[in-house]
């Protein structure tokens, strides 16, 4: 490995070469993780526009936003995540390269509020379009600095390059067409991975690396969740003094929250063995950052609804904290069960926690919001429990 020069913190420049994916302790760099904090920062703009939109009664147009501009943000944070586990050098332009993201991931979080009021994306736009030239430099770099993983890298830069044009020019679209041609172009980013990694040799990303960027970031919005909860409480006890019910979410919320994570980080490592198996579970987890966001958004819902603030009903109000709780527990148990880990003994137990959060969202008018969700805390904590009894239990038999 070559430089120019030693500077400070690190090399100048460093020749772009593919990692070794079996390397041992590789860990994810303090600059990945001052990345992540930008993109929590969109993360949270998003969910705040999502409560509102809830709120005010809007949930259908609320959703179908939420899910367009968490696209963006998860497909640009999850692109720059696996090209930097095969091919992080942490040089002067690799850094550089990587600030510009975060740039562009800040203009597209100044963007949400546009999107959520008037259907305007083009900030949003201008923002993903800066964070994906980056990327796509970066795969350029890769290009010509690594003979090995050339084909792969020109693919993926291709792909890249293509899809950002349709972005744009879709800014021209008529109202007729502007949906129809977000989900063509986001069948188009995903396919762009799938075409570039099969067609020549894999990239060289991590397995671990990949999954404690993952996790990591889970974390980060779990405590996004945690915040946007927090400061709803302190509202609400600021305007009417503190109040059973506004304890009673609070009690649940942070059950929730708990009881999610610990159904995230059981057992082992995700095992991505395969190229297949990675991408499904790679995928898989924008439902899964999504869904947990979103639960902040429910819980600050719920919150309204107990001040009487907002345009939702009760039984409203209880949904928008128990769909979002629904969607991740399914989602996670299916990752688990196709990377063989996690906290699912039995699958007919996480359906029975399902329908138990379900059954409680639906029950907010006769148990009132605050005890809603605090049953439903105590139902994934209970389908945890359940699950990882049934899973000792199984060990102690192989045994």
């Amino acid at each position: 490995m070559s430089g120019l020069a030693a500077g400070v913190g690190g090399p100048v420049r460093r020749v772009m070469r593919g990692r070794d994916p079996g390397e041992e302790h590789r860990a994810s760099t303090p600059l990945e993780l001052l990345f992540d904090l930008t993109f929590v920062v969109a993360v949270s703009q998003a969910a705040a526009q999502l409560h509102h939109a809830l709120a005010e009664g809007h949930a259908g147009p609320g959703l179908a936003r939420y899910a367009a501009v968490f696209f963006a943000i998860w497909w640009a944070w999850m692109n720059f995540t696996w090209f930097a586990s095969a091919y992080d050098t942490d040089d002067v332009p690799y850094r550089l390269l990587t600030l510009l993201q975060m740039a562009g991931v800040l203009v597209l979080a100044a963007g949400v509020r546009a999107v959520f009021e008037d259907s305007d994306f083009t900030t949003v736009v201008i923002g993903y379009v800066i964070m994906r030239v980056a990327l796509l430099t970066q795969w350029l770099r890769a290009a010509a600095e690594h003979p090995e993983g050339r084909g792969g890298a020109l693919r993926y830069a291709a792909g890249i390059a293509v899809v950002q044009a349709g972005w744009i020019a879709r800014l021209w679209a008529p109202g007729a067409w502007a949906w129809a041609t977000f989900l063509v172009l986001v069948v188009a980013e995903l396919a762009v991975p799938a075409w570039a990694e099969y067609r020549g040799a894999p990239t060289t990303w991590h397995p671990g690396h990949i999954a404690e960027r993952y996790g990591l970031f889970t974390i980060i919005v779990l405590g996004e969740v945690i915040l946007g909860t927090l400061a709803a409480v302190q509202s609400a006890v600021t305007d009417h003094g503190v109040s059973a019910p506004v304890l009673l979410i609070a009690a649940g919320g942070l059950l929730l929250v708990f009881s999610l994570w610990w159904i995230y980080f059981t057992g082992a490592d995700a095992g991505l063995t395969t190229l297949r198996t990675a991408l499904f579970w790679g995928y898989g987890h924008y439902v899964v950052f999504a869904a947990l966001a979103a639960i902040g958004a429910g819980l600050e819902t719920a919150l309204d609804a107990t001040e009487h603030h907002g345009h939702i009903s009760t039984r409203g109000a209880g949904l928008a904290v128990a769909v979002p709780v629904v969607v991740a527990m399914l989602v996670l148990a299916v990752l688990h069960r196709v990377t063989r880990t996690g906290a699912v003994g039995h699958a007919l137990l996480v359906v029975a926690g399902v329908l138990v959060v379900l059954a409680l969202g639906f029950s907010a008018p006769s148990l009132r919001v605050g005890g809603a969700v605090l049953g439903m805390g105590l139902a994934v904590g209970a389908t945890l429990a359940a699950n990882l009894f049934t899973l000792r239990s199984a060990g102690k038999r192989r045994r």
